[in-house]
């Protein structure tokens, strides 16, 4: 079959859900343009705050490409300074640096460039084919089996040999990742997440903004919170979003989570050196190829970043760690059901293309 050139259209190789993949179709991609397109479509894999997708890839001649974030997505109340709107970029580039060592294209990526340009988070460039990585293909097949979920975990202890292969993924992007695995730990935290829980829902202004993200992942819009990552019908999603826009239901929120927590067998905090876009950026990466060594050694892992959202709690989070780092992310770890995946929207939403 004659390859692509990358003015061709993305029907046929590009599916309008990013989830249905086919890494085969690779090889169809006869120039750098249409490589670079193609591994955009496991970077919107990667995961977002409400599942807002705050990205865009900007295509520019033949071999190169923009990350920008896009603060039409941003949530300024839970994230107003765009921290974790930023990592979730940062992930959504781990996914492409990574699918495109396993599929054998050679991609340079300088992230942000242009400090007079805060919204360009990356530069990336296409030099080339190259031999795929096989260890990126281990990571690569986990990108589309990764699931956030927020269900009750089994028991059953990590792994050691996991638990070290996630701490030396984050150490390696230039962040730390602290456990908590024993019942007085694990009761520490939870202690945290039930706290922010109560403080974060006593807020009208914090529900609105919750509620508005809460969507059927049948919808046009092909993001935000489906009820069916919750366990409750798609269809109830509406419904849903109504109670938490009117009602405070912080402390049945809080008594859940909470035991949600302290059920898991383990809970981790990805940290970082400092707090600037330079560490964001560290902890998106770190964050992507944590969950994606959890997902390839058949775990999973949610977010229960409320100690880290609230600001009076941030310190308090670090302290139960022992952790001297700034906290980006809580995660808790385990073995449990798969739902469904979130909505992802089509490529053609997210990227843009210079032609001249």
């Amino acid at each position: 079959m004659p390859g692509v050139n990358g003015d061709d259209l993305l029907d046929g190789l590009w599916p309008d859900d990013p989830w249905l993949v086919d890494p085969a179709a690779f090889g169809r991609c006869a120039t750098p343009r249409a490589r670079l397109r193609f591994l955009v479509t496991y970077a919107v894999l990667a995961p977002s705050g409400h599942n807002t997708q705050p990205w865009t890839f900007r295509l520019q001649g033949d071999a190169t490409m923009e990350l920008r974030a896009d603060r039409t997505r941003a949530l300024p109340v839970v994230d107003p300074v765009d921290r974790a709107l930023t990592i979730s970029c940062a992930a959504a580039l781990t996914n492409l640096r990574i699918a495109a060592e396993a599929l054998g294209e050679t991609v340079e990526a300088e992230v942000l460039p242009d400090p007079a340009d805060p919204d360009l988070l990356a530069r990336i460039a296409a030099r080339g084919t190259r031999p795929p990585v096989p260890r990126a293909a281990r990571l690569l097949r986990a990108m589309t089996a990764r699931r956030t979920s927020r269900f009750a975990f089994e028991p059953d202890p990590l792994p050691e040999l996991l638990r070290a292969e996630a701490t030396a993924e984050a150490e390696a992007a230039g962040a730390a990742l602290s456990w908590a695995e024993t019942p007085e730990d694990r009761h520490a935290v939870a202690l945290l997440v039930s706290e922010g829980d109560r403080i974060q829902m006593s807020d009208p202004a914090f529900r609105h903004e919750l509620a508005a993200w809460m969507r059927s992942r049948h919808g046009p819009t092909r993001d935000g919170l489906s009820g069916a990552a919750f366990g409750m019908p798609d269809l109830l999603t509406f419904g849903a979003a109504l109670v938490v826009r009117t009602f405070d239901m912080g402390a049945g929120q809080a008594a859940r989570d909470m035991a949600l927590a302290e059920g898991s067998p383990a809970l981790a905090m990805l940290a970082t050196p400092g707090d600037s876009p330079h560490d964001w950026m560290a902890a998106g990466e770190a964050l992507q190829r944590v969950l994606l060594a959890i997902t390839a050694g058949g775990l999973t892992a949610s977010y229960l970043n409320q100690p880290i959202e609230v600001p009076a709690l941030r310190a308090r989070l670090a302290a139960a760690f022992r952790s001297s780092g700034t906290p980006q992310i809580l995660l808790r770890v385990g073995r449990g059901p798969k739902p469904v995946p979130a909505a992802r929207r089509p490529l053609r939403e997210v990227i843009r293309e210079d032609r001249a």
